[in-house]
């Protein structure tokens, strides 16, 4: 497992004035690409103090970002997504991390017009019938709040790993996020694995999700996660009647530049 070390980087200066540019993030990553998550969580903290976010859904890699920011920063902005059908063992991890590290985590909600003109229209279970309507109903709940969530912030921070998903088999250390103005996104765990996420929890004895003891390695709302089996990829368990290039929920897909 990658062992914490001081942010020595010379990294370089964004600019000021205006987004950061592609230049500027591709640097980033190639330089903190082989640091450890620490180094990076601590200098996007010096460098853009409250106006960086970390995006906490409770799953394992999350858990363990709240509990090295909370090492670096207490007051470090950390927000939640509540699409109103969380897991009440999401709701238990959460309470536990509220007590251990006494962070208020900031809460967004679904718009409530919108929750209600779809199921009123479309019934509550909506999201299994295409990935049309499934997407529609991950808009809602999650790609519309967490707009809010970011606004007038300059970085935000994600659980995301390279071994997720195929979707994510290139995520650098170290992005620009169109699809929000152009904003900085850092994924620390980026490179790491599965063991060394749970070797870190075991290690720091970090709260973590009572889903994942019962076989739910990716944890999601409660009508789009099932446990997975013996031998099925780790994200075999989100929106399961999806084949695998569809398995994001709007958050973390990429704008289309020029």
């Amino acid at each position: 497992m990658t062992q914490p070390t001081e942010a020595t980087i010379a990294a370089p200066v964004l600019d000021q004035t205006g987004p950061t540019t592609y230049l500027d993030a591709e640097e980033l990553s190639r330089q903190f690409e082989h640091e450890s998550p620490e180094a990076l969580l601590r200098w996007a903290i010096e460098r853009f103090g409250r106006s960086l976010s970390l995006a906490c859904s409770f799953g394992a890699e999350d858990v363990v970002l709240v509990d090295m920011i909370a090492k670096i920063d207490p007051t470090a902005r950390i927000f939640v997504l509540d699409t109103g059908r969380l897991h009440q063992e999401t709701y238990e991890v959460m309470e536990r991390c509220r007590e251990k590290y006494g962070i208020e985590f900031e809460t967004y909600f679904p718009n409530t017009t919108s929750v209600e003109t779809l199921l009123r229209t479309k019934g509550p279970s909506s999201f299994y019938r295409s990935i049309d309507r499934r997407k529609e109903c991950c808009n809602i709940r999650k790609v519309e709040p967490l707009r809010r969530a970011l606004t007038g912030q300059e970085a935000w921070i994600t659980g995301l790993r390279r071994a997720q998903a195929v979707t994510r088999a290139t995520l650098p250390k170290v992005e620009v996020d169109a699809t929000h103005g152009g904003i900085l996104k850092l994924n620390p765990l980026s490179d790491w694995t599965e063991e060394q996420v749970w070797a870190y929890i075991r290690e720091h004895d970090v709260p973590y999700n009572a889903l994942h003891d019962q076989g739910f390695p990716s944890i999601g709302c409660a009508p789009c996660t099932r446990a997975i089996l013996i031998g099925e990829d780790v994200r075999a368990g989100r929106w399961w009647w999806e084949s695998p290039e569809h398995k994001e929920c709007g958050l973390h897909v990429k704008a289309k530049t020029a």
